[in-house]
C-alpha cells in the first residue's frame, strides 16, 4: 500500500494538471478566437476595397458615350453595336 503523503502528491499532481490544461485550453481558444475576429475583419474590408473598385470601374464604364449595353432587358440594348464589338474583340 502507498502512504498517505504518496497519495496526497499523486492526487496533488493530477489536480493541478487538470488545472492547468483547463487554464492553457481557455488561452488557447481565447486566442483563436481573436485571431478567427481579425481575419473576418480583414476579408471585410478586402471585400469593400473589391466592391468599390467595381463601382468605379462600372461609373467609369457608364461614362463613356460608346459604351455598349449587353443586357437584352434594357431598352436601349442594340444587337448589332453588340455583334460589332464581337468581331472587334474576336480579331
Amino acid at each position: 500500500m502507498a502512504s498517505t503523503t504518496v497519495n496526497v502528491v499523486r492526487y496533488t499532481a493530477l489536480l493541478s494538471g487538470v488545472f492547468y490544461g483547463i487554464t492553457h485550453r481557455r488561452t488557447l481558444q481565447k486566442e483563436h478566437d481573436h485571431e478567427k475576429k481579425h481575419h473576418a475583419i480583414q476579408e471585410r474590408e478586402h471585400l469593400i476595397a473589391e466592391a468599390k473598385e467595381a463601382w468605379k470601374r462600372k461609373q467609369e464604364a457608364g461614362s463613356n458615350k460608346d459604351s455598349i449595353v449587353t443586357d437584352p432587358e434594357d431598352p436601349k440594348f442594340d444587337l448589332e453595336k453588340l455583334v460589332a464589338k464581337w468581331e472587334k474583340e474576336s480579331k
